[in-house]
């Protein structure tokens, strides 16, 4: 199995993000996703920044892949993703339809993203003949569907799954994080770069349950299916998505490809792991609990 690193959820300031991917350059990871994800307004990297940075990955030995927006709202968005679908070197990660066409009639190879919510094989064909290559599970997804679809799958298609990091479950038109502050989207004052792995929500009893990352809406808990790497190697599974934290991910990475290489190797934390299992993505189930 390959281990990605997934684009950067979050908005950190310019030269954190800098320090970061020059690091990455050295962690035992094959894959690394470049590119804004959650909002058009998080502009302390741009397109021609991320290039730069694919290149100088690129030639660290890293395959390099440009991740689109989730969320296209103005015609100054369509613009960016048509230069970035036109960037000409790097493989691109879909995460909306808007991207998958500009894509397939480009006739330009892609990874299907998770934000895709691909389902069942049915819609993974149909990707698949508009020129996916690969196709990331939606997070919530668990082993049972894949075991469902594993058959059916177009021949030739990598399977890549999210295994570390805050789960992201939902994106909306509205900045939850500039609405906390009482502000408008607009006029948000870029206020979630204060929050560097997004801001808690707590029940009224005071138990961690969401993380607001502007638009994006994720799971307060860390998911961690690092110690359900043997069944993850029995799906199929081609490639272990890790997601960028603001601390640890150097060690989180090092341990899945000790894991990965059969070297123990130990991954503590109140993590959870209930969707791969069928169960409330907040549980943690089997080894792990």
């Amino acid at each position: 199995m390959k281990l990605s690193l997934g684009p950067l959820q979050y908005y950190w300031p310019r030269q954190t993000t800098l320090d970061f991917y020059a690091s990455v350059a050295t962690m035992p990871v094959d894959i690394v996703y470049l590119g804004e994800t959650v909002c058009s307004r998080r502009h302390e990297l741009r397109l021609d920044d991320y290039l730069d940075l694919a290149a100088q990955l690129a030639d660290a030995g890293k395959e390099v892949v440009l991740s689109t927006l989730t969320l296209i709202e103005s015609e100054s968005d369509l613009k960016a993703l048509r230069r970035l679908v036109d960037n000409e070197r790097f493989v691109v990660e879909a995460n909306e339809m808007g991207a998958v066409r500009l894509l397939a009639e480009k006739k330009l190879p892609f990874v299907a993203g998770p934000t895709l919510n691909v389902f069942n094989a049915e819609t993974l064909r149909l990707l698949a003949d508009m020129g996916a290559s690969r196709w990331v599970m939606p997070p919530e997804a668990g082993r049972e569907l894949l075991a469902g679809m594993k058959p059916m799958l177009p021949t030739g298609i990598a399977t890549e799954v999210f295994v570390y990091g805050r789960v992201p479950l939902a994106y909306s038109a509205r900045c939850f994080t500039a609405r906390r502050f009482n502000l408008q989207k607009d006029t948000c004052e870029f206020k979630c770069i204060d929050f560097p792995d997004g801001m808690t929500i707590r029940t009224r009893e005071g138990a961690d349950f969401l993380s607001l990352n502007g638009i994006q809406t994720q799971s307060a808990k860390v998911y961690n299916l690092h110690a359900d790497l043997p069944e993850l190697a029995a799906a199929g599974v081609d490639i272990l998505r890790i997601s960028p934290q603001s601390t640890g991910t150097a060690e989180v990475v090092a341990a899945f490809r000790a894991s990965i290489d059969g070297k123990a190797a130990t991954l503590d934390g109140d993590t959870c792991n209930g969707f791969w299992h069928g169960r409330p993505g907040l549980e943690l189930i089997g080894k792990a609990a």
